[in-house]
Parts: C-alpha cells; structure tokens; sequence
C-alpha cells in the first residue's frame, strides 16, 4: 500500500519538532532500552517530503543515552533545515559544549522517566552548563506530576519545552490540577509545548484511541486555544514506543492538526512561525 500524503495543507517552512534515529550497528549505551530497529536519515526524508516538511529536530533517544554520535550524523545528513536535542551530563567541558553546539545542538534532553539520562535531579546543574550556549531544556515526564515539579521549571534559565501534550499518563480534564500547572507554565512565555505522540498516553489510557484520540486531541485543543503562539507539531517518528504491528501513519497525525487547530493561520504559527523562533532557524 502506498503511503498517502495528508490531507491538511502544510506550508513552506513547516517543521517536526521531534523525531529519532537509529542506527543498527551502534548498539545501545548502558542505562538505555534496546534499539526499536534500524531507522536512518534517508529513510526519514522519505517521510520528511511525503508530508511536505522542510525543517527537522532530531531528538537524542534514550537509547544511545549520551552518546550523541548518532543525532550528530543525522544532522549533517539532513542539512541546513536540521538541528538536534542532545545529552550531555553535568561535568561537561566548555570545549565539549561548543563542540556539539557547532554540530547543530540547540537543547539538553531532560527525561523524568525510565531510562532517561538525566533527570530533574541533575536538571538545573546541567542547564547552567549549557545555557550560556543557548541551549534550552527539552523535558518529558509524565504530566500528572507537574504540579510537585512546577516550582522546579519555572526556575530554569531560559526556555523550556514540554514534550507530547504534556504526556499524562492517565486521562485528565483540562480542568484538573496537573493541566492547569501546564497552563501556567505556558503563562511564563518561556514554555513550549509539543503537540505529538497522543498514541503514546491513549494507548494504556484513552477509550477511544487512534485516530482521533478523543482524552488527549481534548487538551491538545486547550493548550492551541491557551497559548497558539507557544504550540509546536512532532511525528515522534519512528514511533519507537508503538508496537511494531500498529505504527501510526504520520499523515493521520499531521492530520489531527485539522481538528486542534481548526484555522489556518494558527497551523501555520504551530508549524513555521513558532518552531523558527524557537530553534532560531533563518
């Protein structure tokens, strides 16, 4: 079968905020998850042009841990339309620093999960490291702890990205405590969100799963009509939580756009105006 193209109009400049890859022959780093497969630059611009994307952030995956080499390549490989979210840890030289801002690093992966390699516990040591770099903090946790880790955020040098929809893990209205914590952080304007991954909360918690993931497009609609101009799109792509039988098509989830930002113009600041401002692209 083959792979459509979506049906919401993407306009030039467009970008995904957030995908991975692998590369079969670098084995995992110690304290990460096993490779979900081999997935490589060329086989993501395949994906890149169907959807009709120019730009790209390639995220550090917990798997390499940081061991950055692999996002390093797939930036050059890319292109110009190409920077990263790196790893690095606390006692990292300056040198070590420019060195990876050089190659297109513009943000620290902060992972307050399983299998992260640094968390909020390292957060505020590391991110004074790499601040005066210009680097940001790239954050995932689960989001119904927000409100105990609100105070912590908010004294973080700079900008701040939360990742997928704020990623709660157990269904919450956009009147519970933990979404509201989301929605202050946004009041900041130092805060990001990524709209993406909603397989990756509705596929232990939503009734109504894929594709219109009823729990998750309910925040993701309140988070664009709260702050459309701190909104970002992501494919997550390749999907390295989703079961291997049942990957979710990117155009459905580009799609879910439609519905979380009904107008036109809001697409676009979610999918050019706020990723160039954010990641500095020229």
């Amino acid at each position: 079968m083959i792979a459509r193209k979506p049906r919401v109009a993407v306009p030039a400049g467009a970008t995904d905020t957030h995908m991975h890859l692998y590369h079969a022959e670098v084995p995992p780093a110690a304290g990460g998850p096993p490779l979900p497969g081999d997935y490589r630059a060329e086989q993501y611009r395949e994906v890149q042009q169907r959807l009709g994307l120019s730009r790209v952030i390639i995220v550090q995956p917990n798997a390499y841990q940081d061991d950055n080499r692999v996002t390093l390549g797939a930036i050059s490989a890319l292109g110009p339309g190409a920077k990263g979210v790196g790893v690095v840890q606390p006692g990292v030289s300056d040198a070590d620093i420019a060195w990876l801002t050089e190659g297109g690093i513009i943000a620290q992966r902060i992972f307050q999960l399983p299998w992260g390699a640094v968390g909020f516990d390292r957060m505020h040591e590391v991110m004074t490291r790499v601040h005066p770099f210009g680097w940001h903090a790239n954050i995932q946790l689960d989001g119904r702890e927000l409100p105990q880790w609100e105070d912590t955020i908010k004294k973080l040098p700079g900008r701040f990205v939360i990742d997928h929809v704020g990623k709660y893990l157990e269904p919450v209205t956009p009147e519970h405590e933990s979404f509201k914590s989301l929605l202050r952080l946004l009041d900041t304007g130092r805060c990001w969100v990524k709209l993406s991954a909603p397989y990756e909360t509705s596929k232990d918690t939503s009734k109504t799963g894929a594709p219109k993931y009823d729990d998750v497009s309910r925040l993701a609609r309140a988070l664009v009509k709260h702050a459309p101009d701190r909104m970002l799109w992501a494919s997550n792509w390749p999907h390295p939580s989703a079961p291997r039988d049942s990957i979710p098509d990117d155009a459905d989830l580009i799609d879910l756009l439609l519905d979380w930002a009904p107008d036109e113009a809001t697409r676009r600041k979610i999918l050019v105006d706020n990723a160039t401002e954010l990641y500095n692209f020229r």
